[in-house]
Order: C-alpha cells, then structure tokens, then sequence
C-alpha cells in the first residue's frame, strides 16, 4: 500500500470528510441508497399487512392447499416438484409458501410481509444492477424509486398468490447482475451462475423466461460488448467491454435457450388444462397489440387499476388494433432512429420483449391483461424515462435542483396513488367493488353480484350477475349463484341449466366441481329424475377425492 494512503489513515478525519465520503460516488453511497429505497418501500406497503386473503388463487395457494400447510418437509418438496395440479409449474414459489405457512400459518399478515419485502429487496437490487452497469447513481436510484412505487406494481405485491412475480423477479436482477460480473470476466465458473439463478427462478415463475433476450440488449447497452457498427454510447460512464460480434454473443446464451426450451415445455404440459378453450388466434393477436397501448397508458397514468381485465381481443374494431399497431411502429421507429443514445432501444425492446410471454398469444388463463404482467417489463420503461429526461434537463442547461424537484413530485404522487391502490386490497369486497370502474369487466360484476347474494341483497346483485352472463355467458360464479337462487326458490329445471352452463367454464377447481355436480343432482331429485340425480351424484363423490388429493389430504 502506498505511503500517502498509510498517511491518510493516519489522518483522524473530520466531520467534512465523512460526510463527503458519503457523499461522492462510492460504495458506501451505493449500500446507503439501497438501503433508504429497502426502507422506503416496505413503509409505502406497511398497509398490506391489514389486508385479508384475495378469493382468486389465494385460496388456492395457500388456504386451502393441504400441502403447503405441512410446512418445508420432504413430502411438500416432492410435491412441489412434481404437481401440475395448479396449472403451473412454479415449485419453488410453492416452497415459500410452505415456509410462510410453517412461519404465520393462517395469518395473512406475516404472508403479506414477506411479498413486501421481496418488493423491496427487489428495488434496491435493481438500484445496485443498474448502478453498477451504467455508473449513474442519481439515474439508476429513480429508476428503482419508481418501480418501488409505482401503482402498477401494487397487484404483484398486495395479492399473496402472487409471490411467483416478486420472487422469480429477485432472480431475474440477480441472474442479470451475475451476468455482468460474467461479461467483465468471462469464465464457465461465472456462466454457470447466471444460468443456476435463471433457472431458479424461472421455478418461481416463467415469466422472466425472456432472460437471454434481456441480455442480448444488455450487451448493446450499458455493457457495450456489441457495436453494430456504431460508435460508443455518448453517456457511457463505464469503460466498454471487449468487443464481441452478434453471431458470438448469441452462441453464448445457447445454454440459456436449452433451459428456456425445458421450462416452456414443461409450463405448457401443466397448463393444458386451462388453455382447454382457445380464443382465434386473430382475436389473441388483437388483444396483444391493444394490451401494449394499455401497459404504455398505465405505465405514464396508472389509473383504473383492477385485478386482471377482460380479454378485448374479439370486440375490438379494425382501427382500434390497426391505429395500436401504428403507434407501437412508430415509436419502435422513433428509437431506432435515435440509437445513437443506446438506452432507447434498449429500454423499448426490453418492454416489449418481456411482455411477450404474458400477452396471451399463447393463452394459459382467462384475463386479456393484468397489471402484475408488466412487473418486469416496466423497468425497460423507467429506463426510458430517467436517462432521457436526463439528458434533455443536460442539453438545456436545466438547474440539478430543478430535475430533482420534479423528480421527488412524481415519487410523490406515484406514492399518494399506489397507498391508495394498496388500501383497495384489504379485503376481496372491497377490490372487486372498486374493479367495476373497469368497463365490461365481467370478474369484477360476477364477484360483486355474489358477494350481495351471500348478504341477501338479491334485488342489487342479479343485476351484477346477468351483466357478467351477458358478457362471459359460461362464467361459474355467476351461473352457480343464480342457479342456488333458483334452487332454493322452486326452479329447479333452471337451476339445472345454470349448472349445467357453469360446468363449461375451464377455470372451475376440483372442490368446485364437486359442489356444482352435489347441487345439481339435488336439483334433478326435485325434479323427479333419479337416475341424472345419481350420475351427478357418483361425479360428485369423484370430485370429492380428486379435490382431497389435490388439497394434499
């Protein structure tokens, strides 16, 4: 070590010093911002810990799900592991929520807690990737501060079922971190990092599966490893890595592509179930193009969120899809044209490459959109924002104070609205209430009409229902509730019918079978038609068992 550094430990510093340590751009700066942004955010999402158990999936995930209430044994790791009972092939997911189960059982507080925190560590783990990439502090911190904050991210955070997100999330910063220590120095040590974190988080869920795609972008920027020709980006404040052609750096994420194949396959395999009743493709491809327009309106106004939205594809006109697919043209154009600054193609790609695998092209569930499909693909677009609106307060000569005003105004009310958003999840009333603001949203107009039907107020939910019939005519919730109204009021031959027609929809579960077969035999005994009232009956005993076994009991 040299002398002058032995002379300067020598030194007893002063209070200027310290503080200007903490101040310049070093480590220490970079652990402090985490840790303020780790903080802030679970103090944002402190309110979730009041909030109740969300009757979509959460049920399913952990209430009633006998295997995950065995806590972190051996029988709940084979289990995870091997079931395709829930539509998804997400075992590690399931083994947190064994783990939360073993910790606060049925308390939804501790459940909460733990998806706020990942939230959190999430944050200031993008915060650290994107400082450590690009060498901007004040940038990487707004980015992360936004993503920490913004409403979009509530639906992710607040819905415990949605652990899959923040906790496949964690590895995708993780695995795309790793890669960067991996680019710097390329060893197979390193690779093999990357692609353990990748593949452990895609068992969380596969929507990080766009990864290698990610990395692909990552090289052209912040990394810098592919030129295309180009010169160096003008922001660059790290020093670029060791030029690399296209062809060879796709060649390095074959191994990535082999897990990326793996996983696909087996996700499709455990949803085949569910995509038991496809829309036309021409409808899926409709709602995509449309879906990005709303991600893109969400992520700059997020208003009018809700739990999932209704798929659009089949009522959408002509210039509705054509006038979506020319706005999304034209700002692909627009970032092309100005890939000079890198980070615009890079921030653009990343949204629409990694909304992808959510938009429902290929469909695993019943929703056209929802808010938590855009968890990652959000960061491209914060991206976006921060270091261009950076670089035009540079070109003006904008006043530091000025940018950092108006920064810490949008933190502001992005956090106003998400503590408000956060307060719609304390209970599923409550949310599926404020969901009917949604146009068409034929979930939220089921589950308000049902929840009226359980406090008796038929007169005001049978309008709900008939509207959710009139918009989805197969949907359970609603057929089930009005054919126990018939039921019990002397209609069994429509009660039989409304049975019938809730037996079409795809998303029913085991124990739903078996109570939906129960009622309706009843329903054939009042009628008079005992051997229909058996065969429901002898289905719903079936029901019963696969319910038993698929609730690990």
């Amino acid at each position: 070590m040299s002398s002058a550094g032995v002379e300067i430990r020598a030194e007893k510093p002063t209070n200027s010093r310290r503080f200007t340590f903490f101040l310049a751009d070093s480590p220490a700066l970079t652990a402090l911002l985490a840790a303020i942004l780790l903080l802030a955010t679970l103090t944002v999402y402190l309110p979730v810990r009041h909030s109740l158990f969300f009757n979509l999936d959460d049920y399913v995930y952990v209430v009633e799900n006998g295997h995950v209430h065995h806590g972190l044994d051996g029988k709940t790791i084979r289990w995870a592991f091997t079931s395709l009972d829930m539509g998804n092939w997400i075992p590690l997911s399931f083994l947190s929520h064994a783990i939360d189960y073993q910790l606060f059982g049925d308390d939804p507080a501790g459940h909460h807690f733990v998806n706020a925190l990942l939230h959190a560590l999430n944050a200031a783990l993008l915060f650290w990737v994107l400082k450590r990439a690009t060498g901007y502090t004040g940038r990487s911190f707004m980015v992360a501060a936004l993503f920490a904050v913004h409403p979009l991210n509530v639906e992710a955070v607040a819905w415990i079922a949605e652990r899959k997100t923040v906790l496949s999330m964690l590895f995708f910063l993780l695995a795309l971190g790793a890669y960067q220590g991996y680019a710097r120095e390329p060893r197979e040590s390193r690779y093999r990092v990357v692609a353990l974190l990748f593949a452990t988080g895609l068992m969380a869920k596969a929507q990080i599966i766009s990864l290698p795609f990610v990395l692909l972008l990552w090289d052209y920027w912040p990394l810098q490893r592919m030129s295309l020709g180009q010169e160096l980006s003008p922001e660059a404040k790290v020093a670029p890595l060791p030029q690399k052609s296209f062809a060879s750096l796709v060649r390095e994420k074959l191994s990535l592509l082999f897990i990326v194949a793996a996983v696909s396959l087996l996700t499709i395999h455990s949803e085949g179930g569910v995509r038991v009743l496809h829309a036309p493709l021409r409808q899926r491809l409709a709602n995509a193009a449309f879906s990005y327009t709303q991600y893109l309106a969400k992520a700059f106004w997020p208003s009018k969120l809700a739990p999932m939205y209704p798929d659009r594809g089949g009522s959408l006109s002509g210039w509705q899809v054509g006038g979506a697919c020319i706005f999304l043209i034209a700002i692909t154009t627009l970032v092309i044209a100005g890939r000079r600054h890198r980070y615009l193609p890079v921030g653009w790609f990343m949204f629409l490459g990694m909304l992808v695998p959510m938009l429902q092209i290929v469909q695993f569930g019943r929703e056209g959109m929802a808010d938590r499909f855009a968890y990652q693909a959000l960061i491209g677009l914060l991206m976006v924002a921060c270091w261009g609106l950076s670089d035009w307060a540079r070109q003006r000569h904008l006043a530091t104070a000025w940018l950092a005003a108006g920064s810490a105004v949008a933190l502001l009310v992005l956090t106003m609205v998400t503590y408000r958003q956060i307060g719609y999840w304390k209970d599923p009333a409550t949310m599926w209430s404020h969901a009917l603001i949604v146009k068409d949203h034929w979930v939220a107009e089921a589950q308000v009409g049902a929840q009226l039907m359980r406090e008796g107020k038929t007169d005001e939910a049978m309008p709900h229902l008939h509207r959710a019939l009139a918009l989805k005519p197969e949907e359970a919730v609603s057929n089930i509730s009005i054919a126990y109204y018939d039921q019990t009021h002397g209609n069994p031959q429509d009660a039989v019918a409304r049975y019938q027609a809730a037996l079409k929809d795809y998303t029913l579960l085991p124990p739903d079978l078996a109570n939906v077969y129960k009622y309706m035999g009843l329903a054939y005994s009042e009628i008079g038609d005992s051997v229909r009232a058996r065969e429901c009956f002898d289905k719903a005993a079936e029901w019963r068992r696969k319910a038993e076994e698929w609730r690990g009991q």
